[in-house]
């Protein structure tokens, strides 16, 4: 199965980018089991894929790719999706949600990127094009260091630089720049506020709040974060 096969079965066209993104072969992460983090993820991290090193973000094979169409596409599947919205899935979470592109949101030849969530009747705007997708991805991996897992400052600042060699040229030369400034920065310890009052410890080279703040400058969407139900069924 290739990507012009999946466009032409199901009657779209991809963005431009994803399409580079194949043909660089960054979309190339094998085929997953039990072994993978073992024997193919350790050929990936000097030359790291499509945010290989994202928080909660698995990328799926071109193979992958062709069989997440075909469940959401069945009108048996449980997700029971409104046949006029047109979902294309590329990654998904640890818990089966899907990243996708969403064709039948497109706007002035942008494709947004949603996250279509498998436990409840929501797709969520994450982005309005690929390019501001990565962008934000790369933003929130600076901002999020995996103390969880115990990955170390000079491994989090390896992740990081590794992934900005392979990703760069996929950006604008202004979101590229600020995220080879934001490398040079000095690792910090930070609070984000929660509701009812609590706070959750974090660590990388920008807040929460700048977090945000660069969003806002940089690849404002009106409608990001926003929700809308994806099935008409119930």
């Amino acid at each position: 199965m290739t990507l012009s096969e999946i466009e032409q079965q199901h009657g779209f066209t991809y963005p431009p980018l994803y399409l580079q993104l194949e043909r660089d072969g960054m979309l190339a992460v094998g085929e997953y089991g039990p072994d993978w983090y073992k024997l193919v993820y350790p050929t990936l991290t000097d030359r790291p894929t499509l945010l290989l090193h994202a928080d909660d973000f698995e990328l799926l094979s071109i193979k992958a790719v062709a069989a997440a169409m075909e469940e959401l596409a069945d009108p048996d599947d449980y997700r029971q999706i409104d046949p006029a919205l047109r979902f294309i899935p590329f990654a998904q979470t640890g818990a089966g949600d899907h990243y996708c592109f969403f064709v039948s949101g497109q706007q002035d030849g942008e494709m947004p990127i949603v996250l279509l969530w498998h436990d409840q009747n929501e797709a969520q705007y994450l982005a309005k094009n690929l390019q501001d997708f990565l962008f934000h991805m790369l933003l929130s991996s600076m901002a999020d260091q995996d103390t969880y897992n115990e990955v170390s400052d000079e491994e989090f600042r390896d992740q990081l630089a590794k992934t900005l060699g392979t990703h760069a040229r996929y950006l604008s030369s202004e979101q590229a720049q600020i995220l080879q400034t934001l490398l040079a920065r000095d690792i910090i310890d930070y609070d984000v506020l929660l509701p009812k009052g609590r706070k959750e410890a974090h660590r990388g080279l920008l807040t929460d709040l700048e977090l945000a703040s660069l969003r806002k400058e940089l690849i404002a969407y009106e409608k990001f974060d926003s929700c809308f139900a994806y099935s008409t069924a119930g």
